[in-house]
């Protein structure tokens, strides 16, 4: 089975997210590995580390996952904001480094009209680099499907495979698909003839076995709106026989399935609810 859990917050210290994800009953958890707003962050301390190690020790919860923050944008044209980027990438890459987190999820970019071959070599002469840099550094870098807005890159699987094939060294290189994303980016797998239709193309674009981890949300907007609006499991256009036809394919066996629905006013309230139809989902 597919280890489920939800994105969880790092208020208070690193080890607290870890904390939330017990309370929560999650197998596998996504955090921030700082400050989404900020380019920088300030080295992490030993107390922090030590408590982090112990929180995941004890809580039995694995992988853990980090997002990217929302600042980075490596398939721009724009010189000081890539330079930035990478600066801030190589920052968030190395906390993954010294938190033993395997899977670090990046959101592409934007090509800014520059056009998508333009944007995915740009993206992939950063991750080149970045790789080129720090070749002692494991963490996988799993490139977002993203839903199509405006100018940002990877919302087609075409799109997604042609960056992996410019990065140069691929076994630090991942993809996690969105399951709210791929629908709003014209991807139908809300049946099971259709599912086995959107693997194939899988197989034959990207390829499954890239794919390190999922984000599973139901999506407020219709099929190819590429429109990003994340909705409460089965409360959606995708539904919850969708989200069970991913949820049980045997090929996503231990892969991270993570919430990142709406956190309304009560985020543990919401993430208990979305979760508990995540395993009844799974059970089916």
């Amino acid at each position: 089975m597919p280890r489920i859990g939800a994105h969880v917050s790092i208020a208070g210290g690193f080890w607290r997210a870890i904390h939330r994800g017990m309370e929560l009953g999650c197998e596998a958890i996504q955090i921030f590995t700082k400050n989404t707003n900020q380019w920088r962050a300030k080295p992490l301390e030993r107390d922090e580390i030590l408590k982090w190690n112990s929180a995941r020790s004890e809580s039995g919860i694995h992988p853990i996952v980090a997002h990217s923050s929302y600042l980075i944008n490596i398939g721009t044209d724009d010189g000081s904001l890539w330079e930035k980027s990478i600066a801030s990438l190589e920052c968030e890459l190395e906390r993954c480094e010294v938190l033993a987190i395997p899977y670090f999820v990046l959101h592409p970019g934007s090509h800014r009209g520059r056009g998508a071959e333009y944007g995915l070599k740009r993206a992939a002469e950063a991750l080149n680099r970045v790789h080129g840099e720090h070749s002692d550094w494991r963490v996988v870098i799993c490139i977002e499907h993203m839903s199509g807005q405006g100018n940002v890159l990877c919302s087609s699987l075409e799109e997604t495979a042609r960056l992996l094939n410019l990065v140069e060294d691929k076994k630090r290189m991942g993809v996690c698909l969105d399951t709210c994303h791929l629908f709003e980016a014209g991807y139908d797998y809300r049946t099971p003839r259709r599912y086995l239709s959107f693997m194939r193309q899988l197989d034959e674009t990207v390829g499954a076995h890239f794919v390190k981890c999922w984000h599973i949300n139901d999506s407020k907007s219709a099929l190819g709106s590429r429109v990003d609006r994340h909705q409460h499991i089965g409360q959606g256009e995708i539904g919850c026989k969708g989200i069970a036809l991913v949820l049980n394919d045997p090929q996503w066996l231990d892969h991270p399935m993570l919430l990142e629905t709406p956190k309304e006013k009560d985020p543990l309230l919401w993430d208990r609810k979305n979760l508990q139809v995540l395993r009844e989902l799974r059970q089916a």
